[in-house]
């Protein structure tokens, strides 16, 4: 059986972009080479291009998002649907320029969780430069009149960002009483940043950790408790904030989240090594191949379509080096998940094949945390809040206000 090395691989190849061309020009022949013997479910194909452009057989199963490329835009008319077809979304502005054109045509989507008005809210969006630079989307939504309850700061998935479906979640948090917060990743959604590339996780979160402490400083929500809400991908983004402890929180709300890969999906050793090698020479390129993973993580078939009206989420194949942090974060994670020591709400739907089960109970069971509870939804896939029946939608959203609200009194109390 192979094991996965620890990432110690990053510092070896450090030196890769000073060895020069004949290595490079080699390099297919010693993956070939690498792979031979490894397990055929695990094979790569190794094609011989000038610059390197070797197919990979999908692993990353656990990274949220990226659906289909097929545009399914039922209704919309023609010239918006060929400018999402074919607009190039590598930079912001592009992006924007595209939400801008859709975002009505979002909102007015058959899906349950923008089927019901919200009247009672308020909302509001920024774009703001952060400390490195980068123009930064951020959402804000809050109830209008009731006093606050709590304040839930959002971290979002690979494939999504905070101006769609978590619009709808938004909504009704804020109408139960909660502020909510979110942000697009720098190179995600309307912020900042080549598409769907992360050059370092660990930057990424001190950017969110950046956004997050200047609404926590605001002296208008002095005193309310906050919480931390990480959905896949967002997951980790929020462990890692809560592993850091630059800023306090109350606890964190889990869903399917990617904080260790399950065993049947650790790649190995040698595959691991090519991505490396790979990521080094060409970090941006997209070289991990994938299923449409809407067709893994959303049960319902009509809101399956719907996720074509994301328009601008990432849907392409995972660039190299965004492949290689996320598998080194989860690395990086679950050796400290004892670590973890916040009130936790963990949700996860046992038939997900996205990130498996075992993942959040290996979290549950290793966390220090006193105050924790994991709950599993029977035959439900991984976009527990956005691809099941309106009625497991409204019952997770259900679970999770509880769990608030009674989080919530009991921090105002001590």
């Amino acid at each position: 059986m192979f094991t996965i090395p620890r990432l110690d691989w990053f510092n070896h190849c450090r030196i890769l972009p000073t060895i020069g061309k004949k290595f490079r020009v080699c390099l297919p022949k010693i993956v070939s080479a690498l792979i031979s013997d490894c397990p055929s479910s695990w094979r790569v194909r190794c094609v011989l291009q000038p610059r390197l452009h070797q197919s990979i057989e999908e692993h990353p199963q656990f990274l949220r998002g990226g659906f289909s490329a097929e545009m399914r835009l039922e209704g919309v008319e023609e010239g918006l649907a060929r400018m999402a077809r074919t607009m190039n979304l590598d930079q912001a502005p592009e992006r924007r320029r595209l939400r801008s054109a859709f975002k009505e045509i979002q909102l007015g989507i058959d899906h349950c969780l923008f089927n019901k008005q919200h009247e009672e809210i308020t909302s509001e969006e920024s774009y703001d430069v952060n400390s490195r630079g980068l123009v930064i989307f951020s959402k804000t939504w809050l109830p209008e009149e009731s006093r606050l309850t709590a304040l839930v700061f959002f971290c979002h998935g690979y494939g999504d960002t905070c101006t769609f479906f978590f619009e709808g979640i938004a909504r009704k948090l804020a109408s139960s009483g909660f502020g909510v917060f979110a942000m697009d990743y720098p190179g995600f959604g309307l912020s900042d940043g080549l598409h769907g590339y992360i050059e370092s996780f660990d930057t990424l979160v001190e950017d969110v950790i950046e956004h997050f402490s200047k609404v926590k400083e605001n002296p208008k929500y002095k005193g309310i408790p906050s919480f931390l809400f990480g959905q896949s991908m967002g997951g980790a983004v929020a462990l890692k904030i809560h592993l850091k402890k630059a800023i306090p929180w109350d606890g964190a709300i889990l869903v399917a989240p990617m904080c260790k890969i399950a065993d049947d999906l650790v790649p190995p050793w040698p595959l691991v090594f090519i991505l490396i090698l790979l990521a080094r020479i060409v970090p941006r390129k997209k070289l991990v191949p994938q299923k449409d993973l809407a067709e893994m993580a959303f049960k319902d078939l009509k809101k399956r379509d719907q996720t074509s009206f994301n328009v601008i989420c990432y849907k392409d194949k995972p660039r190299l080096r965004t492949a290689v942090e996320l598998l080194r974060t989860t690395q990086e994670l679950e050796p400290r998940l004892e670590e973890v020591s916040l009130p936790l709400l963990i949700l996860h739907g046992e038939a997900d094949v996205v990130t498996d089960t075992s993942i959040s109970k290996a979290l549950y069971e290793k966390a220090a945390s006193s105050d924790k509870r994991l709950q599993l939804y029977k035959d439900a896939y991984h976009a527990l809040l956005e691809g099941e029946s309106d009625e497991m939608i409204f019952k997770v959203l259900d679970d999770i206000i509880d769990w608030l609200n009674s989080h919530s009194k009991e921090t105002s109390r001590s």
